[in-house]
């Protein structure tokens, strides 16, 4: 579809600019060897030094995103790297003015103020910008951005530009102008196609599992730039239902008995997935859920309680990375003499994360018995670990404590898929948005790093 799409803008874009280099790319390989380096140096250099209108900028922009249309990954890297080297902020010229502004008087510090700023726009900016008035120009920045993320990886020299990009997707992606829509089974073919390549939770395994996500008793909303009315940014899948969901399986079977919409009193958000991965770190997903929210109270006034089923996708990685004698000092002592028990019984070491290495552990109910609460345990004890910041060490959990949920309960094999279990040994948890305290649970978590529990989840301490 990507590829699809490229080739299509690529087209696009030729058509109004008419024979790019002499004979379209003829002397430009696709992965810039050979000296083309050179080449395209001067051609970057003569767009950003052209003088001329709005006209002559919109084509040296459709141009140099047509070149890079053209360039292999390896031509991309050399191109990016090139941006990012030679055509930053003239830093000799910002030491000048900044000399200048010390020595200034403050009458006279406006006009070297004036310059500073002008300075602080860099070539490649200013060449970047003029994206913004193409024909899908700002969907080729964002996935510019894309390939950008991934180089920055292996390449530190690269993550300035990423930066400078960001700084401007985020001013064109201000929450002020994006657009809210519901997704439904009449949405056209080719977004419902994006919908299906697009989810990052729970996969979409064929038509009639869409059909069944956006039947009556489920919604799915995104959010859509005017520039890109066809992608959707960010999109939330809703199922109504009759108390908090804790089986993402019964939740997405199409065999589960449908809820009127009208008799139903929760909403559980039970995936949220970022569309665009060159808007990687530019957030939405707060603003659509409270947009959500305020549409779902107006439309259906039953609904009391909106909450989550939410994967917790890196517990246990980070079990994993526990010592042992860390991990045996968080099941406490009665944890550590069951777990003895047990492991008597089944001839084997009393260690929790050998016991889940066994096939089908999960059906052995002795086990489970046992390796339950104390993987509750340990998951309490995981809410709480931190990162260098402060922040929880989880994404999910980082991203709903942020926009005022409390942890609300944990659920037992309620993801039972092989990622479900790779995850979180199947465990998914409920966040909950109580209307009345999203805002004082926010404030908490963003002054305080606060998080917020239920009596229920801080039992399992």
């Amino acid at each position: 579809m990507l590829k699809n799409s490229l080739k299509s803008l690529s087209r696009g874009w030729s058509n109004l600019t008419g024979s790019l280099l002499g004979d379209r790319f003829a002397n430009i390989p696709p992965d810039l060897a050979d000296g083309a380096d050179e080449l395209l140096r001067r051609q970057l250099k003569k767009w950003i030094e052209a003088r001329g209108g709005e006209v002559s900028a919109r084509k040296h922009a459709m141009q140099i995103g047509e070149l890079y249309l053209h360039l292999s990954a390896a031509g991309r890297l050399r191109f990016l790297r090139m941006l990012a080297l030679e055509f930053g902020c003239d830093r000799e010229a910002m030491r000048e003015q900044c000399q200048n502004y010390l020595a200034a008087e403050d009458a006279e510090c406006g006009p070297i103020e004036e310059q500073l700023r002008d300075l602080l726009i860099s070539p490649r900016l200013k060449l970047l910008r003029q994206f913004n008035t193409l024909p899908q120009g700002i969907k080729f920045l964002v996935d510019l951005r894309k390939d950008l993320l991934a180089f920055c990886r292996d390449d530190a020299q690269l993550v300035p530009l990423d930066r400078e990009i960001r700084r401007l997707l985020a001013t064109w992606f201000d929450v002020g102008l994006l657009e809210m829509h519901q997704i439904d089974w009449q949405s056209p073919a080719a977004l419902l196609e994006k919908l299906v390549a697009y989810e990052a939770v729970h996969e979409i395994h064929s038509w009639q599992d869409l059909r069944h996500r956006l039947h009556m008793d489920r919604r799915c909303y995104g959010f859509f730039h005017p520039s890109m009315p066809d992608e959707p940014l960010i999109f939330v899948e809703v199922a109504l239902t009759n108390g908090i969901s804790g089986s993402i399986q019964t939740l997405l079977d199409d065999a589960t008995p449908d809820v009127v919409p009208e008799e139903a009193d929760t909403a559980i958000f039970y995936s949220i997935s970022n569309a665009q991965q060159g808007l990687q770190g530019i957030s939405f997903g707060n603003f659509l859920i409270k947009r959500v929210v305020e549409t779902l109270k107006a439309e259906l006034p039953n609904i009391k309680l909106f909450a989550t089923l939410s994967p917790v996708p890196d517990f246990r990685r980070w079990l994993k990375t526990l010592q042992p004698d860390a991990t045996y000092e968080l099941l406490g002592e009665e944890g550590r003499a069951e777990l003895t028990k047990l492991a008597r019984t089944l001839d084997c070491e009393a260690d929790i994360l050998r016991l889940l290495e066994r096939p089908d552990w999960h059906r052995d109910q002795q086990l489970t018995s046992v390796v339950r609460p104390l993987l509750e345990r340990l998951l309490f004890h995981y809410f709480h670990a931190a990162r260098g910041d402060g922040q929880p060490v989880d994404p999910v959990e980082r991203f709903h404590l942020g926009n005022g949920a409390r942890i609300e309960r944990v659920n037992w094999l309620a993801d039972v898929s092989e990622k479900g279990f790779a995850q979180a040994y199947g465990f998914m948890v409920n966040y909950l948005y109580p209307i009345k305290d999203i805002e004082k649970n926010h404030e908490r978590y963003a002054t305080k790093r606060k998080i917020v529990i239920s009596s229920a989840v801080r039992s399992l301490k």
